[in-house]
């Protein structure tokens, strides 16, 4: 068995939404459990500033996408001045072709991390995960979809996102978040967050919102993330008339500090590889509500966690965001059930013994 790996990980996105914060997780653990780690990623981004703050070493190289052959170059470059036992591509930003092309020339045996479950052609996946030994899947959702691409089910290995227990074991300063968001006493208070695309399904929350507002008024709502459908969302909310009861407050890293601050996690995405926000919902106590999609289905146990309806159904999304709105112990019964089930299936320690078995199936052939 193999007891000290050096393991190059590769993350080229700009932004350190939930995929790369799922990186910093898995390269800290490693390196606790004394494996060589290094990044590699573009300069100022995200998870840049984010690993160098972590102590995590590591190496810039900008990435443009999947068509940045200089930069497949550079990592072949790296890769053989570095000598790295194993490649960990980490995203579809050009990591993953790209790193598993340079990986291919160095000679350097790699795996890929797969995080969305939409799909592709064939031909595209074949020639995307050909050069990796392993193909993990966040959740068994995308390695469905990975089957269907023709790719090869022992190449496959389901490893699921991991979330941060201890960071919400803290008590969160309620009262500052209530008055950094404007939030009157008495709010009953929804939070949402991801991209502001259209699979993230922010339009049909705000249609739910429209039709309950009345009949809760002490309701507030407020989405966090930022994306094209900014402005579109935006006016969608003032034809509804929604006023004070939806704000929209842009990305902030500062969210987990406060989530179990709030009533209610909705998230009506219509498409999800897992959903690693909903994780951190239930590990801050909150219920969560959204739509049977994807990997949802994985991070929610419908019933005890939260509540899961058909998507695109606004009348069901609507009465189950009451239901939760209307019983104050259902709410505690579901969150505490949430934070119990991240507890002792999602944490960080299982998700790095996971990848750590897999390095070194890999690397012992």
């Amino acid at each position: 068995m193999i007891r000290y790996m050096k393991i190059l990980h590769v993350e080229t996105g700009r932004h350190l939404y939930g995929g790369p914060q799922q990186v910093i997780y898995l390269i800290a653990a490693l390196r606790e459990r004394g494996h060589d780690c290094t990044l590699v990623c573009p300069p100022d981004s995200g998870i840049d500033a984010a690993a160098r703050s972590a102590g995590i070493p590591v190496r810039n190289l900008f990435c443009a996408g999947d068509l940045d052959l200089p930069f497949a170059y550079r990592l072949v470059q790296y890769l053989q001045t570095s000598k790295p036992d194993l490649v960990h591509c980490h995203s579809r930003r050009g990591a993953d072709m790209l790193g598993g092309l340079a990986a291919s020339i160095a000679d350097v045996p790699a795996v890929v991390s797969r995080r969305v479950d939409n799909t592709e052609m064939r031909l595209l996946a074949a020639l995307r995960y050909r050069p990796f030994k392993k193909i993990i899947a966040i959740s068994d959702a995308i390695a469905a979809v990975l089957r269907e691409r023709d790719v090869d089910d022992e190449r496959i290995e389901v490893i699921r996102s991991a979330v941060d227990t201890e960071q919400f074991a803290t008590p969160a300063d309620c009262a500052a978040y209530r008055s950094a968001f404007g939030l009157p006493d008495g709010a009953l208070v929804i939070a949402a967050a991801g991209q502001l695309i259209p699979r993230k399904g922010h339009r049909y929350l705000l249609q739910a919102i429209a039709e309950l507002r009345h009949s809760h008024p002490h309701l507030r709502t407020i989405i966090f993330g930022e994306g094209y459908l900014n402005n579109q969302l935006r006016e969608q909310a003032a034809s509804l008339q929604l006023g004070d009861a939806v704000q929209f407050a842009g990305f902030r890293d500062d969210l987990d500090s406060y989530m179990s601050c709030v009533d209610i996690f909705v998230h009506p995405a219509l498409a999800e590889g897992l959903g690693v926000v909903t994780l951190k919902a239930a590990a801050a106590g909150v219920p969560v509500v959204g739509f049977k999609a994807g990997g949802l289905v994985e991070a929610v146990v419908d019933g005890k966690t939260g509540i899961l309806v058909t998507p695109e159904n606004v009348e069901e999304l609507r009465d189950s965001i009451a239901t939760l709105l209307d019983d104050a112990s259902l709410r505690a019964r579901m969150g505490n059930a949430g934070r119990e089930r991240m507890q002792k299936e999602f944490s960080i320690d299982t998700m790095a013994d996971k990848h750590i078995a897999l390095y070194e199936s890999v690397l012992n052939g």
